[in-house]
Formats: structure tokens, C-alpha cells, sequence
């Protein structure tokens, strides 16, 4: 394992393609390794990250093979893993959550949804949400509730509790100007904090709110951004707006409440694969194909850090963790460092004697050199009136 950082620096974890699981120092803008190359494979790719719990103790790795690895960031060490499950046919790992700390959530391509209890190999719960699904994402507000969406798979609530049947099921819209059916294709989407809405990103450039409060199962806006798929989604806190990133490197802000295309993000140079907000700071990171972490401001779009990670970047989780106030503490330190040092030096010169010669040879020397240069300074200045002198002499 390579490592060149303590873990508690670490603010973001990104799984690559690779199945490397690199953490970022942002006040250092530094990045590490956190897994042993020489072990690599094709089928341990990291395509899902979460924590394990709200305490933010334990990372949870979703790999290609369907091994759930467990990464304990004190330590820096791999725990034993969560769960190993058999995906011959279910496809690549589409969202992973934690129910609790001895609970999972785990969602695969083909549509199954499954509850795992730690230490056991068998799922205590199993929804089956429909084929072809592109994402799970689960409700930070209501644990229990998760939503689900695909390619020609609409959007679906289901509360885990009661898996039977989904609590909400859009209905897709009408048909366009030619009446033709307009296509499904879910690639993400969030839940609004303190609402029952849910806001979706498609593969169709779409940006989608739907209200399950109401009666109504068609989205209550529906707004186009660019022309290519959108692939990522990230909430925005605290205000009624979401972040959106394409296959062509293109992120922008939605805001939901006048159903406008909002603030541009510009430095992308690939598909944007996921991207996160901070829960606390204006801080929005995001990853991709193009091999680059970024972290812009949400208010003014400035890029706040750009770092090189050599793979190609599937998954991204941001810490909590108000980071900002150690970098505070740290600058604070360094200032009366700097402070003190200076107050000591002065201190020094002032205490410093003067020294001065004292020796009798060197103060007759320094006479004798003075009466010569006085006397070359007089005789420069008596040749000087003679030869003015003798020129006015000539002159008449």
C-alpha cells in the first residue's frame, strides 16, 4: 500500500477505474494511493463508494466482481470485507448505501436491489426495481427510502420497510410535437431536502422534478440542458438548485424554483462521472474520464483546486468535515510563528553591543590616510587655479 498522507487529512475518496482508492489532501492539493498495486485487476474496479455510516468511520468499495471492501481510514488499513455476492448476470454494482452500520444497500445493473446484514451471505431483503438501471440513490433524510431509475426504466420510490410494491412511480411524458413516445433514460437523481421531491438527470439532456405528494406521476418541470447525455447529478445545500455534468465535460446549475439553466462550470476536458457537494462548505468536487479531480466554488464558479490522478475516475465521496477551520488554525499558527520570530530578533539587535577599534596603530593609520587626502584634495585645487590662470593669460 502506498500511502504519503495521514488519512485524517484526507477530505475526498475517489474509486478509479483501475481499483485504486486514492484520498485528497485539498490544503496540500495533494493526492495518495490507498491500495497495493501489485494486487490490481480488471474485475476489482471501484464503480460504487459510500460510508459506512453517518460517523463517517468506514468507506464502502463496490467492485466489479461484487465484493463490497471495507476501508478504515484511522487505521489505513482494509477491514474484512463486507459481502461477497455472486454477479454472474446482475451486472455492475449501480449504487451502494448504508442502512445502518451492520445494514447495506446494494443495487446492481439488472435491476435487484438488496438488503445485507454484515457477517452473513445471505440478503435479508431483495426489490426487484426493473433491468437496465443506471442508478440508486437513497434518501439522506429517510434511510429506508431509496429511488431507482434506468434506460427505458422510469423513475421508482421504494421504502425498504415495505419492498412490495414501489410508493411512486412516474409516468413518462407526453408525446412530443410529432406525437412520437419521448424515450426513457434515468441516469441520476437526488431528493430535496426537507421535501417529498425528487429531481432527475437523463440521458436525454433532461432536468426532471416530480412531487409524490401530489396525484400527479409526470415531472412538474421538465428543462433541457445542451445536447448530450447528462450522466451525474449533485444537490445543491441549502438552496433549491442541483449541479449537472454531461458526457461532453459540461456542468452547469439548474435552479428548480425559476426552471432556468443557471451558472456555467468551465476546465472539464472529458464526461463528468460523478460529482458531490459540500454539506456545509460552497465546495462542489467532481471527477471523470479525463483523469482530473476538481473542486469549484458553487457561488462564483472559480476552480478552486485541479489535481491529476493518472486514472480514470468512476466514483467520488466528500467528507463532512468542515476542513477549513484546521487550514484557519494552521495559517493562525504559522502568522504568530512568524510574529514571534520577528519580536526575537529585534530583541537581539537591541541587546547587541557596539564594537568598536581600539587599537592605537589603526586610529594613527586612519589619521594618516585622512591629512594625505586632504593634502591631495588642496594641490588638485591649486593646479586647477593655475591653469585657469594661464588661459585667461593666453586669451588676452
Amino acid at each position: 500500500m502506498a500511502a504519503h498522507m495521514e488519512t485524517q487529512l484526507c477530505q475526498i475518496w475517489i474509486g478509479a477505474q483501475t481499483g485504486i482508492l486514492k484520498g485528497i489532501d485539498l490544503k496540500k492539493n495533494a493526492a495518495s494511493n490507498f491500495t497495493d498495486l501489485t494486487t490490481l485487476e480488471k474485475n476489482k474496479e471501484i464503480t460504487s463508494i459510500c460510508w459506512s455510516g453517518t460517523d463517517e468511520r468506514q468507506v464502502l468499495l463496490g467492485l466489479r466482481n461484487g465484493t463490497v471492501r471495507v476501508f478504515d481510514p484511522k487505521k489505513m488499513v482494509y477491514d474484512e470485507d463486507f459481502l461477497e455476492c455472486d454477479t454472474d448476470g446482475d451486472g455492475l454494482f449501480k449504487g451502494l448505501a448504508s442502512l445502518d452500520e451492520d445494514r447495506l444497500i446494494t443495487c446492481q445493473e439488472s435491476g435487484l436491489v438488496r438488503v445485507w446484514q454484515k457477517g452473513q451471505s445471505e440478503h435479508t431483503t431483495e426489490i426487484k426495481a426493473g433491468a437496465n438501471l443506471s442508478r440508486m440513490r437513497q434518501n439522506p433524510h429517510r434511510r429506508q427510502c431509496i429511488a431507482t431509475g434506468g434506460k427505458e426504466n422510469d423513475l421508482k420510490v421504494w421504502d425498504l420497510e415495505h419492498p412490495a410494491e414501489p410508493i411512486f412511480k412516474a409516468k413518462n411524458v407526453r408525446n412530443d410535437f410529432l406525437d412520437l413516445r419521448v424515450p426513457v433514460w434515468v441516469n441520476d437523481m437526488q431528493f430535496l431536502a426537507n421535501s417529498s421531491k425528487i429531481v432527475t438527470c437523463t440521458g436525454h439532456h433532461q432536468v426532471r422534478l416530480y412531487d409524490p405528494s401530489t396525484t400527479q406521476r409526470r415531472p412538474v418541470l421538465d428543462i433541457s440542458f445542451d445536447e448530450y447525455p447528462l450522466v451525474s447529478m449533485a444537490l445543491v445545500p441549502g438552496d433549491n438548485a442541483v449541479l449537472v455534468g454531461n458526457t461532453q465535460g459540461r456542468m452547469a446549475e439548474i435552479d428548480l424554483r425559476k426552471g432556468q439553466v443557471g451558472r456555467m462550470y468551465k476546465g472539464f476536458a472529458g464526461s463528468i462521472r460523478d460529482m458531490q457537494c459540500h454539506p456545509t462548505l460552497p465546495l462542489v468536487a467532481s471527477c471523470g474520464l479525463d483523469r482530473f479531480l476538481r473542486v469549484h466554488d458553487i457561488h462564483d464558479g472559480s476552480l478552486r483546486s485541479k489535481i491529476y490522478l493518472k486514472s480514470k475516475l468512476n466514483c467520488l465521496l466528500f467528507s463532512s468535515r468542515d476542513f477549513t477551520q484546521d487550514e484557519d488554525m494552521l495559517e493562525a499558527g504559522k502568522k504568530k510563528k512568524v510574529v514571534d520570530d520577528e519580536e526575537e530578533s529585534e530583541e537581539i539587535w537591541q541587546n547587541m553591543k557596539t564594537i568598536t577599534d581600539t587599537n592605537p596603530k589603526s586610529e594613527k593609520k586612519k589619521r594618516r590616510k585622512t591629512k594625505e587626502t586632504s593634502e591631495t584634495g588642496k594641490s588638485d585645487n591649486l593646479a586647477a587655479r593655475k591653469k585657469l590662470r594661464s588661459s585667461r593669460t593666453g586669451e588676452a
